[in-house]
């Protein structure tokens, strides 16, 4: 893994863009947090990435929502102190819900970050739906 905890964030939604919840969690230390707009809104614990997204499916399979893919901006910051960092970046997300593509612009992940050795793991994130 990189020196640059940004690279976790990337490994992160690369997981989540194929699916692969195994890669996501891969990314995390323990413990982890999500907030997420979606109910219940808060995870956290060792499983918090498996138990969110299977939440994710549940709900997308009640509203007719699939192919969920995350595309990243530029960070508007990487702060890094220590073996702690603090990541904000803007996001867009796009999936199709009932046979229809949408996109959401204006979304913000926020992701925070411990080095645990030589490797960044994410310890919590929150994501700020857009338009």
């Amino acid at each position: 893994m990189s020196n640059d905890p940004m690279a976790a964030v990337v490994q992160y939604v690369d997981g989540f863009n194929h699916g692969d919840v195994t890669a996501m969690a891969a990314t995390c230390a323990d413990p982890m947090q999500i907030l997420d707009g979606m109910a219940p809104h808060v995870w956290q614990g060792p499983t918090a990435s498996e138990d969110w997204w299977r939440d994710v499916l549940t709900e997308g399979e009640h509203v007719g929502a699939s192919g969920y893919h995350i595309t990243l901006g530029d960070p508007r910051h990487v702060d890094v102190t220590s073996d702690h960092a603090y990541i904000v970046v803007p996001a867009t997300m796009s999936f199709d819900l009932q046979g229809r593509q949408v996109t959401q612009t204006g979304s913000v992940f926020t992701v925070a970050l411990r080095k645990a050795d030589t490797e960044w793991r994410l310890t919590a994130w929150a994501w700020a739906k857009g338009a």
